[in-house]
This record gives structure tokens, sequence and C-alpha cells, in this order.
């Protein structure tokens, strides 16, 4: 069974940068082809896709967030961050890690409640 544990901070300041890890078990990232995702979830709203790394290290980012966001994995530490530049209190939500595996979301990330504050 897949799981992912989500670290990082829960605080971080205007224009910093917001860094999340997630790490995953029960599966090997060298050789599984998932799509692994980064979503968010603004307070009172939806569910907001970030982006996501593939297995051959291709990424696709939200429109709106492209310009700030970076998506990466990591195959020896078996795990795969995601970097936001240049936050504002806009960017305050919870953060999810998820994989996507034949077409369908089966792993998820515990959720980071993170709040650009300073």
């Amino acid at each position: 069974q897949v799981q992912l544990v989500q670290s990082g901070p829960g605080l971080v300041k205007p224009s910093q940068t917001l860094s999340l890890t997630c790490n995953v078990s029960g599966t090997s990232m060298l050789v599984d082809q998932s799509w692994w995702i980064w979503i968010r979830q603004p307070p009172g709203k939806g569910l907001d896709w970030i982006g996501y790394v593939s297995h051959t290290d291709s990424t696709n980012y939200s429109p709106s967030l492209k310009s700030r966001a970076s998506v990466s994995r990591d195959t020896s530490r078996n795990q795969f961050t995601l970097q936001l530049r240049s936050v504002t209190p806009d960017d305050t939500a919870i953060y999810y890690c998820a994989r996507v595996s034949n077409m369908a979301y089966d792993s998820w990330g515990q959720g980071t409640q993170v709040t650009v504050s300073s």
C-alpha cells in the first residue's frame, strides 16, 4: 500500500519560498510510472491543482502558478517536493500531495496547513 507523508513548515513569511516535501513509501519512485501531484485548498474554497512531476521527470503546472511553482522528485530519497516562490497571503491553504496512477487519485498525503503571514 502506497503511503504519502508530508513535511514542511506551517508558517511562511510573505515574499519567501514555500517548500514542502512528500515522502513516499510502499513503492519505488524509480520504477513507479505514476504522476506525483501537489494540490491545495484555500480557506472556504475548493481544491486547486498546482502541478505534477511524472515518472519521466516531465512537469506541468496550473497556468496561474506556473511562474512561481516548481515540482521535482528525488528517486534516491523516494520523495517529491513543491517549491512556491514569492508567496503572498493568498497562498494560505491546506496543501496536499497525491499520486495519480492509472488515471485515478489513489493516494493522498495528510495535508499541511500553510499560513503566509509576517
